[in-house]
């Protein structure tokens, strides 16, 4: 991760937490899983030890992830954010215009992200190209399934 990452205050005591644990706990049960794997012999044939130390890789680059999204983080609240244009932490009503259907999102970053809770990531496709649209405004988003248009009908917090 580079760049700002734009959080609550809440996200960011909740990555905290998070990294806390797997610095902790996490890192004393992957140790334990070594630990037993070297128990059981000839470390060169032996898989559980391979799959451990691998486990082992994949928890240390989560730790650096997530510093990383932690020294970069900075915190935005609500009462900061311009409704004159959609920017993160915004929720925004728009319009498809093929389908006719209005629909509600909040831009958020993308630790907090979650579209059953309608929240979209500040960097996905439709977060990126709602992003510094005003109220009448058409955004004109390319996604995956192709060419999207919304026209903008709200901006909240």
């Amino acid at each position: 991760m580079s760049g700002i990452n734009y959080v609550t205050k809440a996200t960011l005591e909740q990555m905290r937490v998070e990294l806390s644990q797997l610095k902790t706990s996490g890192r004393a049960e992957i140790a334990r899983q070594i630990a037993e794997a070297r128990e059981k012999g000839d470390l060169r044939e032996n898989a559980e030890y391979d799959a451990a130390k691998e486990a082992q890789g994949y928890h240390e680059a989560k730790i650096a992830q997530l510093e990383s999204a932690i020294a970069t983080a900075r915190i935005i609240e609500a009462k900061d954010i311009d409704t004159s244009k959609v920017s993160i932490l915004s929720k925004v009503k728009v319009t498809n215009l093929a389908t006719k259907k209005t629909m509600e999102y909040q831009i958020v970053s993308e630790k907090e992200a979650d579209l059953k809770a309608a929240k979209i990531s500040v960097t996905s496709p439709i977060g990126k190209g709602l992003l510094g649209k005003a109220v009448g405004d058409i955004a004109e988003i390319t996604a995956p399934r192709g060419m999207l248009k919304f026209k903008i009908e709200n901006i909240s917090v």
